[in-house]
């Protein structure tokens, strides 16, 4: 029982103790915690609103880059469809003229084929002339005496209605 009195004795001695430990731990929990936990909660909630505001950057950034790299295959798209459209009238363009190339020359052959078929009618004319003029000439030849012959008709010895530019 002893043990029961002394342990009463040091319960109650120790009761002005626990309640300055309590008015202790009640103080710095009110005066240093508390103000501490309240910053700390700033610092997070700060911390957490420029995380959140650094990934909607982010997600804006992402965005606005995906947008310009689709504005650019856009306008790649463009410049290489006008590249065609303007090559294409270039082959165009090179096909008309070398069209044009063609029939003119092909109008030119004609033309030539033409003065070609022309002179060679005037030279068949002139050649039915002359072959007449020339049987002629040998029939009245073999026909005449000899002594009025080919060369006593003409002085200069050509034969008669023949052209001597022509005869050589």
């Amino acid at each position: 029982m002893e043990t029961l009195v002394a342990l009463q004795d040091i319960l109650i001695k120790s009761i002005p103790t626990f309640v300055l430990v309590w008015i202790l731990y009640w103080y710095t929990h009110r005066m240093f915690l508390k103000p501490l936990q309240k910053t700390l909660q700033q610092r997070q909630d700060s911390t957490e609103g420029l995380r959140k505001a650094a990934e909607q950057r982010i997600t804006l950034a992402e965005r606005k880059t995906g947008e310009y790299q689709e504005a650019f295959r856009s306008h790649s798209a463009d410049i290489y469809r006008q590249q065609e459209q303007d090559r294409q009238r270039a082959m165009e363009k090179r096909a008309e003229i070398l069209r044009q190339a063609h029939q003119r020359a092909e109008e030119q052959i004609a033309r030539a084929r033409q003065e070609i078929h022309q002179e060679a009618e005037e030279a068949k004319q002139v050649l039915q002339k002359e072959s007449e003029q020339l049987a002629q000439w040998i029939t009245r030849a073999i026909l005449e005496p000899p002594s009025a012959g080919p060369l006593a008709a003409t002085p200069s010895g050509n034969i008669p209605g023949m052209n001597p530019a022509t005869n050589r």
